[in-house]
Parts: structure tokens; C-alpha cells; sequence
């Protein structure tokens, strides 16, 4: 075995305040240890049976996420670790998280658990420094699981975003060519019905009949699809009756309301002759006006989504608390998470209460509640599933209860769903940020959540009060 010296021991930060008898007993105990550059001592799913002391070098830490090895940690004889690591005593670990590596030369000893007891009895207030080193790893690495697992949910969730945003904006693109085309086509449909005499007047009877059936639409009961098709082939038979052979013309009209009834008013109008030109004038009108509106209508989807996206991180505003609407956050929440709930075809169904108040809060952190119970709710709903959003309130407080119809939460670990970190999803699945987050969040808004879980009823309930009682001096 090679020589650790008294000195070489005491030089460990965890160590430096030892008499030389402890520091003996150690080395009387502990077993020398040495790798070269990059070795990996410890590997996932290793014993952990020994606290190791380093005396040169360091040792990098990977946590196992799903199959993938994470940076989480460096250990060196600094104040933050003490130069120890591994197995410390009252520890509960039983197998290693991940993979431990040699950064550089590795020299060091390893105390097995069996001399702990011995240890504490001998030098208790060293104990009682090892469990504090523990703690503040334990601490540390919680910091960088909870940073590491936001960003994964951070990019699931911009990925879900721009997936949202590539849809309209695809729609945009798609719509900006055809209405180029509708344009140009208009020239040439212009001039042929111009050159056939039409007048004016007769121009002003075709806006007028438009006008109306605009009006119409926004009232009437949408067709079926077996309605609509039989509407179409309605108005595509007149159209030949007529020798006109237009089945495009056909679906337009029919899709927009005209009857065959209100065409043969336009063709006795103009005349036989002269009608022949206005149908396909009068179908490019009418789609280069649908278009235009679907235009619209992407533009205001993105307009919407980026207006949700920047009330959900509470952009512009400070850190105090502010009146927010807690529909409106609910319905901004939804928004973002539409992708996960079409991906599950997942039914929504809001109960909101007609007068609900505006509620102080920290938005942004109450919005991360909304989040997190939302989005296990996905998580834990089948396809085709159902979420129910209720909310109540009276003159003190608020009530959100987010109710899903999964399986529900099983009842050995119902009891553990609060404590911090504790998850039964994936990294990089969740949110990030644990219901222990959210119980806090909750708290600091002086609230209470409450869970209750049966088979396909999982329901969880945020009570916010409208008045924050003083703080307890």
C-alpha cells in the first residue's frame, strides 16, 4: 500500500482540524486509492459502501438521465465539498445516481461504512461536518437537476411553440400565393366581363346580393358536410342547365350560401349571355375575399399566441404583486400547451365563475402553478381524454380546481407528490418545476392546494385569498 502521510491527510479541508490520533485512526482504516485521467471509478448503478477522502485531484460527476450522462458536479478539496465524497454517514444512498470520473491524477483514501459508527463515537463533531458537506451536495445537485430539467421542459415547450407558430405562418405563406394568383386572374376575368356590356348598375345589384349573404353567414347554423356537399351538387346541376361547367364556381357558391335561386336572379339580371362572364368574375370575388379573411385569421393566431406567450412569462412587469386576471392566465396556459392537447385530442371544458375578481399575485410564478397542473394533467390522461377547469369565488378567496379523468395517482405515492423533486415522469417530460415548487408558490401567496385522486378523477385545488393576511412579526 502506498504511504499517506499524517500532513497529506490533514490537508484535506474536511480534515484540517483533526488532532493526529484521529487522523491516524483513518489512515490505520482507510484503503489507498489511485486512477489516472478520465477513469471512471464509480458507474451508475454501483454499491456505494465507502466514503472517499481526496488527496490530489478531482472528481467529475455525471448524473444518469435516461441513458444520458449530465454534468452535475466537480468535487475538489474546496470549502463546498471538504475534499470527501461518496457514501457519507446517516446517508441514505444506496447505489450510485451516475458516474464518477478522474479529472487529472486521482490520489485519495476510502473509509468503508462499517468504521462510521466507531468514527462518530470517536470524533461526533467531525460527523456532524461530513452530514453538513452531504447536505450541501444534496442540495446542489437538487439545483442542477431542477436547472437541468427546466431547460429540457423550456425546449419542449419552444418547440411546441414554433410548432404552433410554423402552422399559421405556413398558412400565411399558402395563402399570400394563392391570393397572388386570384389577383392576376382578376385582369383577365375583369376585361371579358367588361366587353360583354355589363352595366353598372348591375354591378351594384351583385355587391348588394353579397353584402347580404355576408350578413346571413354570420347567423346561420353551419352545414354539415354531407349538407354542404349536396348544396354543391345542387348549384354545380343548375350551373349545366345553364351551360356553365363549373364545379370550382359550384363550391364557392355554395360554401358562401348562394342558392340556385338567388344565381338564376343574377342571371336574369344580366342576361343569359353576359352571365356566362360573371360566374367566374363573381367566384374569383368572393374566394380572393375568403382568402383575404384566412389571412387574417393566421396573422391574428400568431398575434394571439405571442400575446399569450408574453402575458404567461409576465414581460413588462415588475416583481411585485400585481392584479391579474386568473381566466385570462388560465386561458393563455391553455394556449401554450395546445400542441400536448390536440397531440392527445384531449376535450377542455371551463366552468368559470361570472364574477371573478381581479387577484394579487406574483403572475409570473402563479402562471408556472397553472402550468405544472395542466400539464401533468396531460401527462396523465389517455387519448381522447377529458380536462375540467372550475373556477369559484366570494369575497375572501379565489378557487382554480384543475380536474383530469387519468387514472388517477396512485395511493402509495399520493403521500410523496409534494416533496421536493419527486416525479414519476421522464427527464426533459415535465415542466421542470415539481409540485413542490408549486405547494411554495402557493404558500408565498398565503393559499392552499389540495389533491384528491380516485380512478379517473384526479382533482387539485388552489384557493388564493383576495386580501394577503400581515405577516406574523
Amino acid at each position: 500500500m502506498h504511504s499517506v502521510t499524517i500532513d497529506e491527510l490533514r490537508n484535506v479541508i474536511a480534515f484540517k482540524d483533526l488532532p493526529d490520533a484521529h487522523l491516524q485512526w483513518i489512515l490505520d482504516r482507510a484503503d489507498y486509492m489511485e486512477f489516472e485521467d478520465g477513469i471512471p471509478f464509480v458507474k451508475f448503478g454501483d454499491l456505494i459502501e465507502v466514503m472517499w477522502i481526496l488527496l490530489e485531484g478531482k472528481v467529475t460527476f455525471y448524473m444518469d438521465a435516461n441513458g444520458r450522462q449530465v454534468y452535475y458536479f466537480t468535487f475538489e478539496n474546496d470549502i463546498a465539498t471538504g475534499g470527501v465524497g461518496g457514501l457519507m454517514p446517516y446517508s441514505r444512498l444506496k447505489n450510485s445516481p451516475g458516474y464518477s470520473y478522474a479529472s487529472g491524477k486521482v490520489r485519495g483514501l476510502a473509509l468503508h461504512k462499517k468504521h462510521f459508527p466507531e468514527l462518530e463515537r470517536l470524533n461526533p463533531e467531525l460527523i456532524q461536518k461530513l452530514i453538513g458537506y452531504m447536505t450541501e451536495r444534496a442540495r446542489s445537485f437538487a439545483t442542477t437537476k431542477l436547472q437541468y430539467e427546466k431547460v429540457n421542459a423550456l425546449g419542449n415547450l419552444a418547440a411546441g411553440i414554433a410548432h404552433e407558430l410554423n402552422n399559421p405562418a405556413a398558412a400565411i405563406n399558402r395563402i399570400s400565393n394563392e391570393l397572388s394568383k386570384r389577383v392576376n386572374n382578376n385582369y383577365d376575368l375583369t376585361e371579358k366581363l367588361l366587353n360583354s356590356n355589363i352595366g353598372s348598375e348591375h354591378i351594384q345589384n351583385i355587391k348588394a346580393l353579397v353584402l347580404k349573404k355576408e350578413h346571413e353567414a354570420e347567423q346561420k347554423i353551419k352545414l354539415t358536410a354531407m349538407q354542404h356537399m349536396e348544396k354543391e351538387d345542387e348549384i354545380s346541376d343548375w350551373l349545366e342547365k345553364n351551360n356553365i361547367n363549373d364545379r370550382q364556381a359550384a363550391e364557392t357558391f355554395a360554401e358562401y350560401g348562394f342558392s340556385a335561386v338567388e344565381l338564376d336572379i343574377i342571371r336574369k339580371d344580366v342576361g343569359a349571355e353576359v352571365f356566362v362572364y360573371v360566374v367566374p368574375w363573381l367566384e374569383n370575388l368572393i374566394s380572393s375575399q375568403r382568402i383575404i379573411q384566412d389571412l387574417a385569421d393566421a396573422s391574428n393566431r400568431i398575434s394571439n399566441l405571442v400575446g399569450a406567450i408574453k402575458s404567461h412569462v409576465h414581460m413588462d412587469r415588475t416583481n411585485d404583486k400585481q392584479l391579474t386576471n386568473i381566466h385570462l392566465d388560465i386561458e393563455n396556459t391553455l394556449t401554450l400547451l395546445g400542441f400536448k392537447l390536440r397531440d392527445k385530442n384531449i376535450e377542455v371544458k371551463k366552468k368559470f365563475c361570472a364574477d371573478m375578481p381581479m387577484v394579487p399575485a406574483y403572475v409570473g410564478e402563479l402562471n408556472q402553478v397553472w402550468t405544472n397542473l395542466i400539464d401533468n394533467a396531460i401527462f396523465a390522461m389517455p387519448l381522447n381524454g377529458e380536462l375540467l377547469i372550475e373556477t369559484s369565488c366570494d369575497k375572501k378567496n379565489v378557487k382554480v380546481c384543475v380536474i383530469d379523468n387519468g387514472p388517477g395517482i396512485p395511493p402509495e405515492i399520493i403521500s410523496r407528490i409534494f416533496d421536493p423533486f419527486f416525479t414519476t415522469k421522464k427527464v426533459g417530460e415535465g415542466t421542470g418545476i415539481g409540485l413542490d415548487l408549486v405547494s411554495r408558490i402557493v404558500k408565498r401567496h398565503q393559499g392552499d392546494l389540495k389533491v384528491h385522486s380516485v380512478p379517473e378523477r384526479t382533482e387539485f385545488s388552489v384557493c388564493i385569498p383576495l386580501v394577503e393576511s400581515p405577516e406574523p412579526k
